[in-house]
């Protein structure tokens, strides 16, 4: 009888033994499966890749029941491999659609320059490139006369020089009337802010009869509030005295300003 006990009592004990071990090594396989799996999130190179997938078939062999065939479906892995390479071919493509984009910014302000030389030359117009786009600033002594907001005729060819190259694009065109400080009161412009909006509207309204798509078009009259230079002399004045055509870039991103013209 006390035989028989010690002998019950031996194989309790050791059953606990082997139940504790189990526990232990399914733990101990979770573990190493989360830290495969962590490792395997903050690296995409494809040949550790292939070690892990080598080490962790290894591993789940020699863990496996003798009576169980071993399983080589790392599918989860490899799927997350795939989803990470699609993400750098994705952004690989964003980064060259950005370079495209810029270089065609590039192209359409040189064109604009190309076009309207002769008055960049003579410093009545200003061209230059930035992060918000291409900015067309054109003197008002170009368009209008003193004080009026109605084109002068010699202003067609300068304007429809920048409708050939804004028409058929997808960029939103800004165009910004300004003035200087001198203080105005007529029939049709009681103040400089009437005067700086009808200028950007007569401007609007030529480059929508020469093909610019209207839903692009934003009139801005800004008065004397955006002055460039000092309004205490005529030169100052003189060159506050403006129309700027903003083409604003589709992805406006931080890049240093590039100087266009030489002025």
């Amino acid at each position: 009888m006390l035989n028989s006990r010690k002998h019950k009592n031996i194989d309790e004990s050791h059953e606990n033994h082997e139940r504790w071990l189990v526990s232990y090594a399914d733990f101990i396989t979770l573990l190493f499966a989360f830290f495969v799996v962590m490792y395997a999130v903050s690296s995409v190179n494809e040949g550790k890749y292939r070690v892990l997938s080598s080490s962790l078939v290894n591993a789940f062999k020699s863990n496996q029941p003798s009576n169980t065939p071993p399983s080589t479906d790392f599918s989860p892995l490899q799927h997350l491999h795939s989803n990470s390479g699609d993400l750098i071919k994705l952004n690989d493509n964003l980064g060259v659609q950005k370079i495209k984009k810029q270089e065609k910014m590039k192209g359409m302000a040189k064109n604009i320059l190309h076009a309207l030389e002769p008055l960049v030359k003579d410093g009545q117009v200003r061209i230059t490139q930035n992060a918000l786009g291409i900015s067309v600033e054109i003197n008002a002594s170009v368009l209008f006369a003193p004080g009026q907001a109605r084109l002068a005729e010699s202003s067609s060819l300068t304007l429809q020089a920048i409708a050939n190259q804004i028409k058929g694009h997808e960029h939103e065109i800004r165009v910004e009337g300004h003035t200087d400080n001198l203080p105005i009161h007529t029939e049709f412009y009681p103040s400089n802010w009437e005067l700086s909006s009808a200028r950007a509207s007569s401007v609007i309204r030529l480059f929508i009869e020469n093909g610019v798509e209207s839903h692009r078009l934003t009139a801005i009259g800004y008065g004397d509030n955006k002055p460039i230079e000092s309004n205490e002399s005529p030169e100052g004045r003189k060159r506050n005295r403006r129309v700027t055509v903003m083409i604003l870039a589709a992805d406006p991103d931080k890049v240093t300003e590039i100087p266009i013209s030489g002025n």
